[in-house]
Protein backbone atom coordinates (compact mmCIF):
# COMPACT_ATOMS: atom_id res chain seq x y z
CA UNK A 1 0.00 0.00 0.00
CA UNK A 2 2.79 2.44 0.92
CA UNK A 3 4.68 1.56 -2.24
CA UNK A 4 1.59 2.30 -4.36
CA UNK A 5 1.09 5.61 -2.58
CA UNK A 6 4.72 6.60 -3.18
CA UNK A 7 4.42 5.57 -6.81
CA UNK A 8 1.24 7.61 -7.22
CA UNK A 9 2.82 10.66 -5.58
CA UNK A 10 5.84 10.42 -7.88
CA UNK A 11 3.54 10.24 -10.88
CA UNK A 12 1.52 13.24 -9.65
CA UNK A 13 4.68 15.26 -9.03
CA UNK A 14 6.10 14.37 -12.45
CA UNK A 15 2.82 15.39 -14.09
CA UNK A 16 2.56 18.65 -12.15
CA UNK A 17 6.14 19.68 -12.90
CA UNK A 18 6.03 18.94 -16.60
CA UNK A 19 6.23 21.82 -19.03
CA UNK A 20 2.94 20.81 -20.61
CA UNK A 21 1.16 21.15 -17.24
CA UNK A 22 2.79 24.54 -16.65
CA UNK A 23 1.53 25.79 -20.02
CA UNK A 24 -1.97 24.47 -19.31
CA UNK A 25 -2.01 26.15 -15.89
CA UNK A 26 -0.82 29.41 -17.45
CA UNK A 27 -3.69 29.23 -19.93
CA UNK A 28 -6.17 28.40 -17.15
CA UNK A 29 -4.88 31.34 -15.10
CA UNK A 30 -5.48 33.69 -18.02
CA UNK A 31 -9.02 32.36 -18.49
CA UNK A 32 -9.70 32.63 -14.74
CA UNK A 33 -8.71 36.30 -14.79
CA UNK A 34 -11.27 37.17 -17.47
CA UNK A 35 -14.26 37.63 -15.06
CA UNK A 36 -12.19 40.17 -13.14
CA UNK A 37 -12.02 42.38 -16.23
CA UNK A 38 -15.75 42.63 -17.04
CA UNK A 39 -17.40 42.15 -13.62
CA UNK A 40 -17.10 44.88 -10.94
CA UNK A 41 -14.66 43.88 -8.23
CA UNK A 42 -15.41 44.50 -4.55
CA UNK A 43 -11.93 45.78 -3.58
CA UNK A 44 -11.94 48.49 -6.26
CA UNK A 45 -15.63 49.15 -7.00
CA UNK A 46 -17.87 48.14 -4.06
CA UNK A 47 -20.64 50.46 -5.24
CA UNK A 48 -20.62 48.83 -8.67
CA UNK A 49 -20.84 45.38 -7.05
CA UNK A 50 -23.85 46.50 -5.03
CA UNK A 51 -25.55 47.89 -8.12
CA UNK A 52 -24.85 44.68 -10.05
CA UNK A 53 -26.28 42.54 -7.25
CA UNK A 54 -29.39 44.72 -7.08
CA UNK A 55 -29.89 44.60 -10.85
CA UNK A 56 -29.33 40.82 -11.07
CA UNK A 57 -30.76 39.28 -7.89
CA UNK A 58 -30.76 35.74 -9.27
CA UNK A 59 -27.48 34.72 -10.87
CA UNK A 60 -25.43 37.47 -9.24
CA UNK A 61 -25.88 35.81 -5.84
CA UNK A 62 -24.22 32.63 -7.07
CA UNK A 63 -21.44 34.62 -8.69
CA UNK A 64 -20.85 36.33 -5.36
CA UNK A 65 -20.70 33.00 -3.50
CA UNK A 66 -18.16 31.70 -6.00
CA UNK A 67 -15.96 34.77 -5.57
CA UNK A 68 -16.46 36.30 -9.01
CA UNK A 69 -16.67 39.80 -7.51
CA UNK A 70 -13.23 39.38 -5.95
CA UNK A 71 -11.55 37.18 -8.52
CA UNK A 72 -7.95 37.94 -7.62
CA UNK A 73 -8.60 37.36 -3.93
CA UNK A 74 -10.63 34.16 -4.35
CA UNK A 75 -9.50 30.75 -3.14
CA UNK A 76 -9.76 29.12 -6.56
CA UNK A 77 -7.69 31.82 -8.27
CA UNK A 78 -5.05 31.55 -5.54
CA UNK A 79 -5.02 27.75 -5.98
CA UNK A 80 -4.36 28.04 -9.74
CA UNK A 81 -1.70 30.66 -9.07
CA UNK A 82 0.02 28.47 -6.47
CA UNK A 83 -0.11 25.35 -8.67
CA UNK A 84 1.43 27.28 -11.56
CA UNK A 85 4.16 28.56 -9.25
CA UNK A 86 4.96 25.05 -7.98
CA UNK A 87 4.84 23.61 -11.49
CA UNK A 88 7.31 26.15 -12.83
CA UNK A 89 9.69 25.72 -9.89
CA UNK A 90 9.54 21.93 -10.18
CA UNK A 91 10.20 22.18 -13.90
CA UNK A 92 13.02 24.72 -13.73
CA UNK A 93 15.13 23.20 -10.95
CA UNK A 94 15.85 19.82 -12.64
CA UNK A 95 16.48 21.53 -15.97
CA UNK A 96 18.88 23.97 -14.34
CA UNK A 97 20.74 21.15 -12.64
CA UNK A 98 21.02 19.22 -15.92
CA UNK A 99 22.15 22.35 -17.73
CA UNK A 100 24.89 23.11 -15.21
CA UNK A 101 26.04 19.51 -15.44
CA UNK A 102 26.15 19.74 -19.24
CA UNK A 103 28.18 22.96 -19.02
CA UNK A 104 30.84 21.20 -16.97
CA UNK A 105 30.90 18.13 -19.22
CA UNK A 106 32.90 17.85 -22.43
CA UNK A 107 31.15 17.68 -25.81
CA UNK A 108 29.87 14.24 -26.79
CA UNK A 109 32.22 11.84 -28.55
CA UNK A 110 31.65 11.21 -32.27
CA UNK A 111 29.13 8.49 -33.09
CA UNK A 112 30.32 5.27 -34.64
CA UNK A 113 29.19 6.05 -38.20
CA UNK A 114 29.47 9.70 -39.18
CA UNK A 115 27.91 9.03 -42.55
CA UNK A 116 24.56 8.45 -40.81
CA UNK A 117 24.36 12.10 -39.68
CA UNK A 118 22.32 14.66 -41.68
CA UNK A 119 25.38 16.40 -43.17
CA UNK A 120 28.68 14.60 -43.80
CA UNK A 121 31.61 14.31 -46.16
CA UNK A 122 34.82 12.26 -46.27
CA UNK A 123 38.03 12.00 -48.20
CA UNK A 124 41.82 11.63 -48.12
CA UNK A 125 44.11 14.57 -47.35
CA UNK A 126 47.89 14.89 -47.25
CA UNK A 127 49.38 15.09 -43.76
CA UNK A 128 49.39 13.13 -40.55
CA UNK A 129 46.25 12.60 -38.41
CA UNK A 130 47.71 14.82 -35.67
CA UNK A 131 48.24 17.67 -38.13
CA UNK A 132 44.70 17.39 -39.47
CA UNK A 133 43.19 17.21 -35.97
CA UNK A 134 45.18 20.28 -34.88
CA UNK A 135 43.91 22.23 -37.89
CA UNK A 136 40.31 21.15 -37.15
CA UNK A 137 40.65 22.11 -33.49
CA UNK A 138 42.05 25.55 -34.32
CA UNK A 139 39.24 26.17 -36.81
CA UNK A 140 36.54 25.18 -34.32
CA UNK A 141 37.96 27.21 -31.44
CA UNK A 142 38.19 30.25 -33.68
CA UNK A 143 34.47 29.87 -34.30
CA UNK A 144 33.77 29.71 -30.54
CA UNK A 145 32.98 26.01 -30.32
CA UNK A 146 33.64 24.04 -27.18
CA UNK A 147 36.13 21.38 -28.33
CA UNK A 148 36.92 17.87 -27.19
CA UNK A 149 40.16 16.44 -28.61
CA UNK A 150 40.72 12.69 -28.69
CA UNK A 151 43.48 10.60 -30.21
CA UNK A 152 41.72 10.15 -33.52
CA UNK A 153 38.81 12.62 -33.38
CA UNK A 154 37.61 16.08 -32.50
CA UNK A 155 34.11 16.86 -31.21
CA UNK A 156 32.74 20.38 -30.99
CA UNK A 157 29.55 21.89 -29.75
CA UNK A 158 28.09 25.37 -29.41
CA UNK A 159 24.70 26.98 -28.75
CA UNK A 160 24.54 26.52 -24.99
CA UNK A 161 23.11 30.02 -24.74
CA UNK A 162 19.89 28.72 -26.22
CA UNK A 163 19.15 26.73 -23.10
CA UNK A 164 20.37 29.69 -21.03
CA UNK A 165 17.78 31.92 -22.71
CA UNK A 166 15.11 29.27 -22.19
CA UNK A 167 15.90 28.99 -18.49
CA UNK A 168 16.09 32.76 -18.09
CA UNK A 169 12.62 33.03 -19.65
CA UNK A 170 11.09 30.52 -17.25
CA UNK A 171 12.91 31.90 -14.20
CA UNK A 172 11.69 35.38 -15.10
CA UNK A 173 8.17 34.01 -15.41
CA UNK A 174 8.44 32.79 -11.82
CA UNK A 175 9.84 36.16 -10.73
CA UNK A 176 6.93 37.87 -12.49
CA UNK A 177 4.49 35.75 -10.51
CA UNK A 178 6.36 36.62 -7.31
CA UNK A 179 6.22 40.32 -8.19
CA UNK A 180 2.49 40.15 -8.94
CA UNK A 181 1.82 38.32 -5.67
CA UNK A 182 3.95 40.84 -3.79
CA UNK A 183 2.03 43.73 -5.30
CA UNK A 184 -1.34 42.06 -4.70
CA UNK A 185 -0.60 41.42 -1.03
CA UNK A 186 0.95 44.74 -0.04
CA UNK A 187 -0.45 47.26 -2.52
CA UNK A 188 -3.14 49.85 -1.89
CA UNK A 189 -5.22 52.20 -4.01
CA UNK A 190 -7.53 54.93 -2.84
CA UNK A 191 -9.35 57.93 -4.24
CA UNK A 192 -10.15 61.32 -2.75
CA UNK A 193 -11.98 64.36 -4.06
CA UNK A 194 -10.17 67.60 -3.29
CA UNK A 195 -11.71 71.04 -3.84
CA UNK A 196 -9.60 74.03 -4.86
CA UNK A 197 -8.09 75.65 -1.81
CA UNK A 198 -8.48 72.51 0.31
CA UNK A 199 -5.89 69.86 1.21
CA UNK A 200 -5.62 66.10 1.44
CA UNK A 201 -3.54 64.32 4.08
CA UNK A 202 -2.45 60.78 3.38
CA UNK A 203 -4.33 59.11 6.22
CA UNK A 204 -6.97 56.42 5.97
CA UNK A 205 -9.82 58.69 7.11
CA UNK A 206 -9.17 61.16 4.27
CA UNK A 207 -9.97 58.66 1.50
CA UNK A 208 -13.39 58.46 -0.15
CA UNK A 209 -12.65 54.96 -1.43
CA UNK A 210 -9.83 52.68 -0.35
CA UNK A 211 -8.74 49.15 -1.22
CA UNK A 212 -5.64 47.22 -0.25
CA UNK A 213 -4.02 43.80 -0.24
CA UNK A 214 -4.28 41.37 2.62
CA UNK A 215 -0.78 42.17 3.87
CA UNK A 216 -1.16 45.95 3.86
CA UNK A 217 -1.12 47.88 7.15
CA UNK A 218 -2.51 51.47 7.27
CA UNK A 219 0.56 52.48 9.30
CA UNK A 220 2.56 51.99 6.09
CA UNK A 221 0.93 55.05 4.48
CA UNK A 222 3.62 57.61 3.74
CA UNK A 223 2.90 60.88 5.57
CA UNK A 224 2.39 63.84 3.25
CA UNK A 225 -0.11 66.62 2.64
CA UNK A 226 -1.27 67.76 -0.79
CA UNK A 227 -3.15 71.05 -1.23
CA UNK A 228 -4.97 71.81 -4.48
CA UNK A 229 -4.14 75.43 -5.24
CA UNK A 230 -5.62 75.61 -8.71
CA UNK A 231 -7.17 73.39 -11.35
CA UNK A 232 -6.88 74.58 -14.94
CA UNK A 233 -9.30 73.25 -17.54
CA UNK A 234 -9.53 74.12 -21.20
CA UNK A 235 -12.31 73.00 -23.54
CA UNK A 236 -12.55 73.25 -27.31
CA UNK A 237 -14.77 76.12 -28.48
CA UNK A 238 -14.67 75.42 -32.23
CA UNK A 239 -17.95 74.26 -33.73
CA UNK A 240 -16.76 70.87 -35.00
CA UNK A 241 -15.48 69.64 -31.61
CA UNK A 242 -17.16 72.08 -29.25
CA UNK A 243 -16.82 71.01 -25.63
CA UNK A 244 -14.02 68.48 -26.19
CA UNK A 245 -11.42 68.40 -23.42
CA UNK A 246 -8.07 69.90 -24.34
CA UNK A 247 -6.18 70.35 -21.09
CA UNK A 248 -6.50 69.32 -17.44
CA UNK A 249 -3.81 70.51 -15.07
CA UNK A 250 -3.77 70.43 -11.27
CA UNK A 251 -1.37 72.77 -9.49
CA UNK A 252 -0.67 71.45 -6.00
CA UNK A 253 1.52 72.18 -3.03
CA UNK A 254 3.11 69.09 -1.48
CA UNK A 255 4.46 68.99 2.06
CA UNK A 256 6.38 66.07 3.56
CA UNK A 257 7.65 65.74 7.13
CA UNK A 258 10.87 67.64 7.63
CA UNK A 259 10.71 69.24 4.19
CA UNK A 260 9.70 72.53 2.70
CA UNK A 261 6.43 72.82 0.70
CA UNK A 262 7.00 72.38 -3.02
CA UNK A 263 4.84 73.38 -5.96
CA UNK A 264 4.04 70.47 -8.26
CA UNK A 265 1.86 69.81 -11.27
CA UNK A 266 -0.35 66.81 -12.10
CA UNK A 267 -1.67 66.13 -15.58
CA UNK A 268 -3.51 63.26 -17.22
CA UNK A 269 -1.04 60.40 -17.81
CA UNK A 270 1.62 62.39 -15.92
CA UNK A 271 1.25 61.35 -12.28
CA UNK A 272 3.00 62.90 -9.31
CA UNK A 273 5.40 60.74 -7.29
CA UNK A 274 5.45 61.61 -3.59
CA UNK A 275 6.45 59.49 -0.62
CA UNK A 276 6.84 56.44 -2.86
CA UNK A 277 3.20 56.78 -3.99
CA UNK A 278 1.77 57.64 -7.38
CA UNK A 279 -0.85 60.39 -7.46
CA UNK A 280 -2.98 60.23 -10.61
CA UNK A 281 -5.58 62.67 -11.89
CA UNK A 282 -8.82 60.74 -12.48
CA UNK A 283 -11.59 63.29 -12.91
CA UNK A 284 -12.93 66.71 -12.06
CA UNK A 285 -16.13 68.65 -11.59
CA UNK A 286 -17.76 71.62 -9.90
CA UNK A 287 -18.43 72.48 -6.27
CA UNK A 288 -21.01 75.29 -5.90
CA UNK A 289 -20.23 77.61 -2.98
CA UNK A 290 -23.35 78.32 -0.91
CA UNK A 291 -24.29 79.95 2.38
CA UNK A 292 -27.28 78.62 4.30
CA UNK A 293 -28.94 80.55 7.14
CA UNK A 294 -31.41 78.77 9.38
CA UNK A 295 -34.72 79.99 10.80
CA UNK A 296 -32.89 81.77 13.62
CA UNK A 297 -30.86 83.82 11.15
CA UNK A 298 -27.60 82.03 11.97
CA UNK A 299 -25.17 80.74 9.36
CA UNK A 300 -25.68 76.98 9.55
CA UNK A 301 -23.45 76.13 6.60
CA UNK A 302 -21.07 77.97 4.30
CA UNK A 303 -18.65 76.58 1.76
CA UNK A 304 -18.26 74.49 -1.40
CA UNK A 305 -20.31 71.32 -1.95
CA UNK A 306 -19.11 68.68 -4.40
CA UNK A 307 -21.57 67.96 -7.22
CA UNK A 308 -21.02 64.93 -9.48
CA UNK A 309 -21.12 65.38 -13.30
CA UNK A 310 -23.76 63.38 -15.16
CA UNK A 311 -22.98 64.11 -18.82
CA UNK A 312 -20.30 65.51 -21.10
CA UNK A 313 -21.59 69.06 -20.56
CA UNK A 314 -21.08 68.60 -16.82
CA UNK A 315 -24.68 68.78 -15.70
CA UNK A 316 -24.00 67.90 -12.07
CA UNK A 317 -26.14 66.53 -9.26
CA UNK A 318 -25.48 67.06 -5.57
CA UNK A 319 -26.91 67.24 -2.08
CA UNK A 320 -26.49 70.07 0.45
CA UNK A 321 -27.04 68.80 3.99
CA UNK A 322 -27.49 71.28 6.86
CA UNK A 323 -28.01 69.12 9.99
CA UNK A 324 -27.10 71.98 12.36
CA UNK A 325 -29.87 74.32 11.19
CA UNK A 326 -32.43 75.32 13.86
CA UNK A 327 -35.21 75.10 14.71
CA UNK A 328 -35.41 72.65 11.79
CA UNK A 329 -32.63 70.91 9.93
CA UNK A 330 -32.51 71.62 6.22
CA UNK A 331 -31.44 69.75 3.11
CA UNK A 332 -31.31 70.59 -0.57
CA UNK A 333 -31.26 68.41 -3.67
CA UNK A 334 -29.57 70.35 -6.42
CA UNK A 335 -28.53 70.45 -10.05
CA UNK A 336 -25.61 72.62 -11.16
CA UNK A 337 -25.54 73.75 -14.80
CA UNK A 338 -22.17 75.27 -15.84
CA UNK A 339 -23.65 76.87 -18.98
CA UNK A 340 -27.39 76.96 -18.46
CA UNK A 341 -29.84 77.23 -21.35
CA UNK A 342 -33.50 76.44 -21.93
CA UNK A 343 -34.13 73.40 -24.12
CA UNK A 344 -37.88 73.36 -24.65
CA UNK A 345 -39.60 70.39 -23.02
CA UNK A 346 -36.36 69.31 -21.40
CA UNK A 347 -36.28 72.48 -19.32
CA UNK A 348 -32.92 73.82 -18.21
CA UNK A 349 -29.82 72.02 -19.51
CA UNK A 350 -26.09 72.66 -19.74
CA UNK A 351 -24.88 73.26 -23.28
CA UNK A 352 -21.14 73.64 -22.58
CA UNK A 353 -18.86 72.04 -19.97
CA UNK A 354 -17.14 75.25 -18.87
CA UNK A 355 -18.81 77.64 -16.41
CA UNK A 356 -19.99 80.35 -18.80
CA UNK A 357 -23.50 80.87 -17.39
CA UNK A 358 -23.69 78.89 -14.14
CA UNK A 359 -27.02 78.22 -12.48
CA UNK A 360 -27.99 76.25 -9.38
CA UNK A 361 -31.42 74.56 -9.25
CA UNK A 362 -32.66 73.35 -5.85
CA UNK A 363 -35.45 71.40 -4.14
CA UNK A 364 -35.83 72.00 -0.41
CA UNK A 365 -36.41 69.57 2.47
CA UNK A 366 -36.88 70.26 6.18
CA UNK A 367 -37.41 68.22 9.34
CA UNK A 368 -36.87 68.03 13.03
CA UNK A 369 -33.25 67.79 14.24
CA UNK A 370 -32.05 64.29 14.90
CA UNK A 371 -29.53 62.88 17.29
CA UNK A 372 -26.11 62.33 15.72
CA UNK A 373 -25.13 58.64 15.93
CA UNK A 374 -21.67 58.95 14.40
CA UNK A 375 -22.65 56.45 11.72
CA UNK A 376 -21.08 57.41 8.36
CA UNK A 377 -23.38 58.22 5.48
CA UNK A 378 -23.06 58.91 1.79
CA UNK A 379 -22.50 62.63 1.23
CA UNK A 380 -23.91 62.32 -2.30
CA UNK A 381 -27.21 60.73 -1.21
CA UNK A 382 -29.99 62.34 0.81
CA UNK A 383 -31.61 60.15 3.45
CA UNK A 384 -35.12 61.57 3.50
CA UNK A 385 -36.29 59.81 6.63
CA UNK A 386 -37.62 62.45 9.02
CA UNK A 387 -37.63 65.08 6.26
CA UNK A 388 -40.52 66.66 4.41
CA UNK A 389 -40.25 68.36 1.04
CA UNK A 390 -41.37 71.98 1.20
CA UNK A 391 -44.34 72.80 -1.02
CA UNK A 392 -46.26 75.88 -2.09
CA UNK A 393 -49.88 76.56 -1.24
CA UNK A 394 -50.99 74.83 -4.43
CA UNK A 395 -49.02 71.71 -3.53
CA UNK A 396 -46.17 72.23 -6.00
CA UNK A 397 -42.67 71.61 -4.63
CA UNK A 398 -40.64 74.65 -3.64
CA UNK A 399 -37.94 75.14 -6.24
CA UNK A 400 -35.17 77.68 -6.39
CA UNK A 401 -33.23 78.69 -9.49
CA UNK A 402 -30.19 80.70 -8.48
CA UNK A 403 -27.76 82.60 -10.64
CA UNK A 404 -24.32 83.61 -9.41
CA UNK A 405 -24.59 85.97 -6.42
CA UNK A 406 -28.33 85.58 -5.86
CA UNK A 407 -30.24 84.02 -2.97
CA UNK A 408 -33.58 82.45 -2.10
CA UNK A 409 -35.62 82.87 1.09
CA UNK A 410 -37.36 79.70 2.26
CA UNK A 411 -41.09 79.86 3.03
CA UNK A 412 -42.44 80.19 6.58
CA UNK A 413 -39.25 81.78 7.85
CA UNK A 414 -37.21 78.58 7.67
CA UNK A 415 -34.11 80.41 6.49
CA UNK A 416 -32.35 81.22 3.22
CA UNK A 417 -29.66 80.04 0.80
CA UNK A 418 -27.37 82.09 -1.43
CA UNK A 419 -25.29 80.98 -4.41
CA UNK A 420 -21.95 82.68 -3.73
CA UNK A 421 -19.80 81.13 -6.45
CA UNK A 422 -18.24 77.92 -7.58
CA UNK A 423 -14.94 76.09 -7.37
CA UNK A 424 -13.47 73.17 -9.23
CA UNK A 425 -12.64 69.87 -7.63
CA UNK A 426 -10.45 67.04 -8.81
CA UNK A 427 -10.54 63.35 -8.06
CA UNK A 428 -7.10 62.00 -7.18
CA UNK A 429 -6.00 58.39 -7.04
CA UNK A 430 -3.19 57.62 -4.63
CA UNK A 431 -1.66 54.19 -5.07
CA UNK A 432 1.41 52.15 -4.33
CA UNK A 433 2.16 48.76 -5.85
CA UNK A 434 5.40 47.31 -4.47
CA UNK A 435 7.11 44.79 -6.69
CA UNK A 436 6.36 46.69 -9.88
CA UNK A 437 10.07 47.04 -10.59
CA UNK A 438 10.44 43.26 -10.22
CA UNK A 439 7.59 42.59 -12.65
CA UNK A 440 8.93 45.06 -15.21
CA UNK A 441 12.52 43.81 -14.95
CA UNK A 442 11.40 40.19 -15.15
CA UNK A 443 9.29 40.82 -18.24
CA UNK A 444 12.16 42.60 -20.01
CA UNK A 445 14.60 39.81 -19.13
CA UNK A 446 12.05 37.20 -20.19
CA UNK A 447 11.77 38.84 -23.61
CA UNK A 448 15.55 38.93 -23.86
CA UNK A 449 15.80 35.27 -22.84
CA UNK A 450 13.18 34.23 -25.36
CA UNK A 451 14.95 36.20 -28.11
CA UNK A 452 18.22 34.41 -27.31
CA UNK A 453 16.44 31.06 -27.24
CA UNK A 454 14.91 31.67 -30.67
CA UNK A 455 18.07 32.95 -32.38
CA UNK A 456 20.95 30.85 -31.00
CA UNK A 457 21.74 27.70 -33.00
CA UNK A 458 22.83 24.68 -30.95
CA UNK A 459 25.07 22.65 -33.26
CA UNK A 460 27.51 19.74 -33.08
CA UNK A 461 30.41 19.03 -35.45
CA UNK A 462 32.65 15.96 -35.58
CA UNK A 463 35.96 15.08 -37.24
CA UNK A 464 37.47 11.62 -37.31
CA UNK A 465 40.95 11.09 -38.81
CA UNK A 466 42.76 7.82 -39.51
CA UNK A 467 45.79 6.88 -41.60
CA UNK A 468 44.61 6.42 -45.16
CA UNK A 469 44.49 2.79 -46.33
CA UNK A 470 46.32 1.80 -49.44
CA UNK A 471 43.04 1.44 -51.32
CA UNK A 472 41.47 4.37 -53.10
CA UNK A 473 39.61 7.24 -51.47
CA UNK A 474 35.87 7.07 -50.67
CA UNK A 475 33.28 7.40 -53.42
CA UNK A 476 35.82 7.04 -56.27
CA UNK A 477 37.46 10.48 -55.95
CA UNK A 478 41.02 10.87 -57.16
CA UNK A 479 43.62 10.00 -54.55
CA UNK A 480 45.62 13.11 -53.52
CA UNK A 481 49.37 13.13 -53.32
CA UNK A 482 50.87 12.56 -49.85
CA UNK A 483 52.79 15.30 -48.06
CA UNK A 484 56.59 15.57 -48.08
CA UNK A 485 56.75 12.98 -45.32
CA UNK A 486 54.72 10.61 -47.46
CA UNK A 487 51.76 10.73 -45.07
CA UNK A 488 48.15 10.51 -46.16
CA UNK A 489 45.10 10.63 -43.82
CA UNK A 490 41.48 9.72 -44.31
CA UNK A 491 39.13 12.38 -42.88
CA UNK A 492 35.41 12.12 -42.12
CA UNK A 493 33.54 15.31 -41.22
CA UNK A 494 29.90 15.47 -40.12
CA UNK A 495 27.49 17.72 -38.24
CA UNK A 496 23.96 17.99 -36.99
CA UNK A 497 21.69 20.66 -35.54
CA UNK A 498 20.01 19.98 -32.22
CA UNK A 499 17.01 22.07 -33.29
CA UNK A 500 15.09 21.49 -36.50
CA UNK A 501 14.59 24.25 -39.02
CA UNK A 502 18.01 25.88 -38.65
CA UNK A 503 20.05 26.84 -41.71
CA UNK A 504 23.75 26.99 -42.37
CA UNK A 505 24.75 23.45 -41.36
CA UNK A 506 26.02 22.39 -44.83
CA UNK A 507 28.22 25.50 -44.97
CA UNK A 508 29.61 24.79 -41.48
CA UNK A 509 30.48 21.20 -42.44
CA UNK A 510 32.06 22.38 -45.71
CA UNK A 511 34.13 25.04 -43.92
CA UNK A 512 35.37 22.49 -41.37
CA UNK A 513 36.22 20.05 -44.15
CA UNK A 514 38.19 22.78 -45.96
CA UNK A 515 40.06 23.57 -42.73
CA UNK A 516 41.03 19.91 -42.52
CA UNK A 517 42.41 20.10 -46.07
CA UNK A 518 39.55 18.24 -47.63
CA UNK A 519 39.14 19.98 -50.96
CA UNK A 520 35.81 18.53 -51.99
CA UNK A 521 32.78 20.27 -50.57
CA UNK A 522 29.71 18.43 -49.50
CA UNK A 523 27.97 19.30 -52.72
CA UNK A 524 30.93 17.97 -54.77
CA UNK A 525 30.91 14.73 -52.82
CA UNK A 526 27.19 14.22 -53.37
CA UNK A 527 27.57 14.97 -57.09
CA UNK A 528 30.38 12.41 -57.42
CA UNK A 529 28.25 9.84 -55.62
CA UNK A 530 25.42 10.38 -58.11
CA UNK A 531 27.82 9.88 -61.06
Amino acid sequence: MLRELVSWLRFAWATLTSMRTALILLLVLGIAAIPGSFLPQRPTDPVGVGDYLAANPGGAGWLDRLGFFDVFGSVWFAAIYLLLFISLIGCILPRTASYLKALRAQPAAPPGKLDKLPEHTAGDVPGSPATVLAAAEAHLRARRYRVRREEDSVSAERGYLRETGNLVFHICLVLTLIGLAWGSLFSFKGTAIVVEGQAFSNTLTQYDEFGSGAGFNPSQLAPFTLRLDDFDVRFETAADQRGAAREFKALVEVTEPGGQPSRQQIEVNAPLLVGGNSVHLLGHGYAPVVTVRDGNGQVAFSGPVVFLPQDTNFRSDGVIKVPDARPERLAFEGVFLPTAATAGAEGMVSVFPDAVNPRLLLNVWAGQPRVETGKPENVYFLDKSGLTQLTLANGDPVRAGLTLGTGFRLPDGRGSITFDGWQRWTKLQISNTPGGWLVLGSVLLAVLGMSVSLTVRPRRLFVRVQPAPETGPPQGAERPAPDVAGTLSRVAVAGLDRVDGRGGLPEEVAALAAACGLGATLADTEAEGER
